[in-house]
């Protein structure tokens, strides 16, 4: 019996589901909505969900906490600064997870996982700062 027991180990192990969970989420952030399988998107749920909460509270000692679980600093700027103000007045349910079919080459069942209230512009942009390389290469 798994009385108890929570969390799919999607076939991976600790280090690995780790690092898959933390680029989920990075990617999630970043783009607002991802297409991966349905077991995959609804263990990512809380995971994202958790992120979102410690940077509606904010402070420094949540920052760091986010970051040793987020990975990247420009997503986690975006999480602080715009989705924390985005979801200040909803207590919960950041993200939807909406079923997609099937995948063709092996009948995975797959899902979109998307923030609620998703900023549509913001798929498939890159959500980081201009470098200052980027204003040498315009200005030339």
């Amino acid at each position: 019996m798994r009385h108890k027991i929570s969390g799919r180990k999607l076939q991976r192990k600790t280090g690995h589901r780790k690092a898959l969970f933390r680029n989920m989420a990075a990617a999630l952030i970043k783009h607002e909505q991802i297409l991966t399988t349905a077991p995959k998107a609804k263990e990512l749920r809380p995971y994202v969900e958790k992120l979102i909460t410690l940077a509606k509270r904010g402070g420094l000692s949540n920052r760091r906490l986010a970051m040793s679980r987020l990975g990247d600093e420009t997503q986690l700027r975006k999480l602080f600064d715009v989705l924390a103000e985005r979801y200040a007045d909803r207590e919960g349910g950041y993200t939807r997870v909406i079923k997609a079919g099937y995948r063709e080459s092996d009948a995975a069942q797959m899902a979109v996982i998307e923030l609620v209230d998703r900023d549509v512009e913001a798929k498939g942009q890159d959500s980081g700062p201009v470098t200052s390389d980027e204003d040498d290469l315009e200005d030339a």
